[in-house]
């Protein structure tokens, strides 16, 4: 019996609780700080590299029929001459996009900053003032010039009213002479950090006027139906169409009417550059190295998507996200003690695998959607509850080995530490039995040998006593000077706790038989060890008091098996056993030898005592409730 703070094990486990629950907060908080606190950089690019990874596992090339790109490229410039253009040519090339070719509106991705010839620019202001035609413009959103950029005419927009639009710092503009146009849009992008073109300025504000974006102008334009509204005035562009999803045509295609009309007719166009030498190339999650000609036509079909309800619904991804969060710390808080490490890292490294195809299919429907918020929930989980549970339960193994070593089998010990128990020691209420023994006629034995022989004696019988019940897997409770007490059922329950201890009481006998005939050898008197057996309810745990305690049972079962062991004096067999023993026991037989009046027990009990020449593994459930009806020889 171990000196201990009865106490302490109630305090670790609470303080663990608490614990826990800490980390678990803790890790949830870092999902609420990813989704609506301030971004770092770590987060923003883990989150844009997963949405960016998302984006290339669901790309088509489908096409897309309701846009069509027309490229002054270098193959242009080789067919037709080097940029710039004269006037006269672009305003043919809309002219015919307008009517020979039948689209519904044109987009012109070029500033045309500078005056070019009064016929062309006549020609082009007229188109821009009567027809389906838009203009380009870029606002500067760089902060810190020493001089605004201020370059051109700026025209169009309307009075302030988007709740929350992007502000811009400066602009370039088209020349006076085409400050007449009706359509204006911006072309002006801000990348991310790392240079991306995620997301697109949908309503530019300066100078108290709003601007839409060159697409929303475009729609605006030729449908009449007003611009989708979007929270902050940022459109995430979404790129679920490549580059060849788009019918591509050349410049040069157009002007010399080498395309079939049909192909074109009533499509919106956007008229723009590819060439390197213009310089109008960005990188978009998809590739390094893309026209911007293509972006504009991408956050036109985007719009195009929201404008005709062909856009994925708009789902509560944060919400999403925070709920996932909260089921993983809980579940993970309520699995960890109940799996070992490795087990442990498995299931948190399957939550992040089912993190992941979650978030590919929500962030498809929510643009603000912070993928990496669960994740990392998840690596905190891994990194500190993890090994802090770890920890716990290297503590807890420890002090399980401390206090049930020296009660109980090693095997029992082991499945202890493998249980999911929270505390194995704690008392609770279980079905046990009790085996009780002792020497008989102990003080006659020894009074007539020396002292060092009587304490040889005292060890082997003892050691006769302890290896049954260790053997039979049973928690040996304490020592009583030349006896024992043990018993079945705790801290583990087992349902065949009876059969182990009857089979430990008839290993108990061999043992001490085989001791007495050596004894007898030598001339020494006969040993017999009398035993009390008994199941039933019993209270099982660490009992005690802040300066000892002892893992023991206390229980009316518990008081009957030490009286059947005194009431062994009276019969003439070495093993009596009480009837709820008989009723739990599957693998023996029994001698019923009557009713008893035991010392404290106000009614008569039942006893029992094992059935002759019957091997301790034979008879059963028949057997045995026959043999409860033999009378006594």
């Amino acid at each position: 019996m171990t000196p201990s703070n009865h106490t302490a094990p109630w305090q670790r486990i609470a303080g663990a609780s608490k614990v826990r629950a800490l980390i678990a907060a803790a890790a949830v908080f870092l999902t609420i700080c990813g989704q609506w606190g301030t971004a770092n950089p770590v987060s923003y690019f883990g989150n844009e590299w997963l949405r960016d990874s998302f984006i290339k596992l669901k790309v088509h090339k489908a096409e897309e029929p309701r846009v069509l790109v027309v490229d002054i490229d270098e193959g242009s410039f080789a067919r037709l001459g080097p940029w710039p253009w004269p006037r006269e040519r672009i305003a043919t090339l809309i002219e015919e996009l307008l009517t020979h070719y039948g689209a519904r509106g044109v987009a012109l991705d070029i500033i045309l900053d500078k005056p070019g010839t009064s016929e062309g620019d006549a020609r082009l202001a007229l188109l821009a003032e009567h027809g389906p035609v838009v203009l380009a413009q870029a606002f500067d959103f760089q902060e810190g010039r020493p001089e605004p950029l201020r370059e051109g005419k700026l025209i169009g927009g309307v009075p302030a009213r988007h709740p929350d639009p992007v502000r811009a710092t400066g602009y370039i503009g088209n020349h006076a002479g085409l400050a007449g146009a009706k359509w204006v849009g911006n072309i002006g992008f801000i990348p991310d950090p790392g240079g991306v073109i995620r997301k697109v300025p949908l309503v530019t504000r300066y100078q108290g006027r709003d601007y839409p974006a060159l697409a929303a102008a475009l729609l605006a334009c030729c449908s009449g139906r007003p611009m989708p509204a979007i929270a902050d005035g940022q459109l995430r562009i979404d790129y679920q169409r490549d580059w060849d999803a788009y019918t591509v045509v050349t410049a040069a295609e157009i002007l010399n009417g080498e395309i079939a009309p049909d192909s074109i007719r009533g499509r919106l166009v956007v008229v723009g550059s590819s060439a390197l030498g213009l310089g109008d190339r960005v990188a978009t999650p998809l590739a390094a190295n893309r026209p911007g000609l293509g972006v504009q036509a991408t956050v036109l079909s985007t719009l195009l998507d929201l404008q005709q309800g062909a856009a994925p619904q708009r789902w509560p991804g944060a919400a999403i996200a925070l709920a996932f969060a909260i089921l993983s710390a809980v579940a993970a808080t309520w699995a960890l003690p109940r799996l070992s490490a490795v087990a442990s890292a498995t299931l948190l490294g399957a939550l992040v695998l089912a993190w992941l195809g979650i978030a590919a299919v929500v962030s498809t429907h929510d643009p603000e959607l912070v993928t990496t918020g669960p994740l990392a929930t998840l690596l905190f989980l891994m990194v500190v509850a993890v090994p802090h549970q770890w920890q716990l339960t290297q503590r807890r193994s420890r002090h399980l080995l401390d206090t049930l070593r020296q009660y109980v089998a090693p095997a029992v010990v082991e499945e202890l530490l493998r249980s999911d128990l929270e505390d194995p020691l704690k008392p609770r209420l279980l079905d046990v039995t009790t085996l009780i023994a002792d020497m008989e006629g102990y003080t006659a034995q020894v009074e007539s040998l020396s002292m060092q022989e009587a304490a040889e004696l005292t060890s082997q019988f003892l050691d006769c006593l302890t290896g049954p019940v260790i053997h039979n897997n049973g928690t040996l409770d304490k020592y009583t000077g030349d006896g024992l007490v043990a018993f079945w059922g705790a801290p583990l329950a087992d349902e065949r706790h009876a059969d182990r201890a009857l089979r430990a009481a008839r290993e108990i006998l061999r043992r001490v038989e085989a001791l007495s005939a050596e004894r007898e050898a030598d001339g020494k008197a006969r040993l017999r060890v009398r035993i009390g057996i008994e199941s039933g309810p019993a209270m099982a745990g660490d009992f005690g008091s802040s300066f000892r305690s002892i893992y023991t049972a206390v229980g009316d079962s518990v008081n009957t098996a030490s009286r059947l062991e005194q009431a062994a004096r009276d019969y003439p067999h070495d093993v009596i056993i009480g009837s709820g023993t008989v009723a739990r026991a599957l693998d023996h037989r029994f001698l019923l030898l009557g009713e008893r009046q035991l010392r404290g027990k106000e009614r008569t009990t039942t006893v029992y005592t094992f059935a002759t020449d019957v091997p301790a593994a034979a008879g059963g459930p028949q057997l045995r409730r026959q043999a409860q009806a033999e009378p006594p020889q």
